[in-house]
């Protein structure tokens, strides 16, 4: 069953003399591919169109330093995501398997459930913030009213107000409800809110540009107030609109990416050839990403001159405007951007890793629930509050992973791999009783560089080489990983 360049509409779900500590139907080959370039489209209008995804981008907008030095750093960045994710999708379209069964091949049978755990624990913490921040998005309309205001204001529970805790539990239960019905489902909610989200952005930067009188490409603030707004907001230690800002933007927004470089096979495998995938990834990643971020800095420019302060919120933004109907109509929006990359992002992929801990027993929908139940346990603690810290220290846990994945499916094995043997104990990757010790010494050593060393390090390294942490987690093991297997598969047994 050795697979490459695979083109067919379907795979067969019956895997012979499969393992049961391996293999359930949610973890088997994608039996129905009917993700056509539209629904590919839509994952990356999910991923990127939500409360956060705007913030990160306006975020780099003051760090650019200028509209044109902003697209530059974003196209940039938007060109490597194309051609990372078009990689790890290729090999979702020609195996069929989703990212914990993909990573046996490099991990081990048993040894992947590593690589698939730091998946989840990532994906688990950015499915309560994206879900806090959804919340916020209806909590910033209902306060407009003296009802919920009160509510606000008068009423605290675990940490958070009354009305925080009705609007982030009805979320999360809408968000529980979609992931419940499957990845059809998933498919269906994507295609209605991406264009949705798409549509209130542009009525969000006309709006304002029409407040303003003018359309706006620059923010009106002092250089050194200008430095410190945009190091605050995003942990760049660069001066606006230097060569050195340029390439951080880039490298930040690749980064802000990496989770998916790990687990986009766990939709690519829907997609019935790679004609398609790169269709799809075409007008998902440099069209879209390059048009979006336009329209963040148009936003976050108009609203400035407008308000008189730079805004990097789009629902902070939003709950100004005079219109009842506005507002209600962007708070709506935004809480189904955040849906929905919540659900592509932060949902489907711990749904296959947990599942892939224990298939006899957890199945997809197990496997969401039981994410979705940590996340609601993380709520009291709002660990996510200094969310836009994270997105290099996330990334750079990835970049070795994905170092060993990437080396190990296309230098090492060509493309080739035996689907069957990924569901098999004793086969080809069994390894050392069900780990590579090989790829985890890798891992390890990339992971020094990408995560400790920023952190733990010279001061000079952090602020030099820090926002280049992923990158550099990814050559690093790749290459290791390369050289102590020669570029020849290791043995299976």
């Amino acid at each position: 069953m050795t697979t490459k360049g695979m083109a067919s509409t379907s795979t067969s779900t019956q895997v012979p003399e499969h393992s049961p500590r391996l293999y359930n139907d949610d973890l088997a080959p994608a039996s129905e591919r009917k993700w056509g370039a539209f629904s590919v489209f839509n994952v990356w209008t999910s991923d990127v169109h939500s409360l956060y995804g705007y913030f990160l981008a306006a975020s780099l907008f003051l760090v650019a330093g200028g509209t044109f030095k902003f697209i530059i750093g974003i196209g940039v960045g938007s060109l490597v995501i194309y051609g990372l994710m078009t990689l790890i999708g290729k090999a979702g379209v020609r195996t069929g398997v989703p990212y914990p069964v993909l990573a046996r091949a490099s991990f081990g049978t048993f040894g992947a459930n590593v690589p698939a755990l730091v998946r989840a624990v990532v994906a688990t913490f950015w499915y309560g913030a994206q879900t806090s921040a959804a919340a916020g998005a209806i909590v910033a309309f209902l306060t407009r009213y003296g009802g919920p205001r009160h509510l606000h204001e008068t009423t605290h529970l675990l940490g958070h107000s009354g009305l925080e805790v009705v609007c982030f539990l009805g979320v999360w239960a809408a968000q529980l409800l979609i992931i419940s019905r499957g990845m059809e489902t998933v498919r269906r909610f994507q295609d209605f809110a991406g264009p949705v989200v798409w549509l209130m952005m542009l009525v969000l930067a006309v709006a304002l540009s029409v407040k303003a009188g003018a359309v706006s490409f620059s923010v009106d603030m002092p250089a050194k107030e200008l430095a410190t707004l945009a190091k605050s907001s995003t942990g760049l230690n660069v001066t606006p609109g230097s060569l050195a800002a340029i390439a951080a933007i880039a490298a930040t927004w690749v980064t802000y990416f990496a989770a998916l470089f790990l687990n986009f096979g766990d939709f690519a495998r829907f997609v019935p050839d790679e004609k398609t995938l790169r269709k799809g990834n075409v007008w998902g990643l440099p069209v879209n990403l390059i048009l979006f971020s336009f329209v963040a800095a148009l936003t976050t420019a108009a609203a400035s001159k407008v308000y008189g302060q730079v805004i990097l919120e789009p629902a902070e933004i939003s709950a100004k405007f005079d219109s009842v109907f506005l507002v209600l109509l962007a708070a709506l929006t935004f809480a189904v951007a955040t849906l929905g990359i919540n659900v592509v992002a932060n949902f489907v992929s711990p749904a296959f890793d947990f599942a892939n801990l224990a298939p006899k027993y957890m199945d997809f929908r197990r496997g969401g629930l039981l994410a979705a139940v940590i996340a609601l346990l993380l709520y009291p603690l709002h660990p996510w509050d200094n969310a836009p810290s994270f997105v290099n220290a996330i990334g750079s846990t990835m970049g070795p992973i994905f170092g060993v994945i990437v080396v190990d499916y296309y230098l090492i094995r060509k493309s080739r791999i035996d689907v069957a043997a990924l569901y098999q104990e004793d086969g080809e990757f069994r390894f050392q009783r069900g780990w590579n010790v090989r790829a985890f010494a890798a891992a390890a050593v990339g992971a020094v560089f990408s995560s400790l060393l920023p952190v733990y390090g010279p001061a000079g390294y952090s602020a030099t080489l820090g926002p280049y942490s992923w990158f550099i987690g990814v050559v690093v093991s790749g290459l290791l990983y390369l050289a102590v297997t020669g570029g020849r598969s290791p043995a299976g047994r």
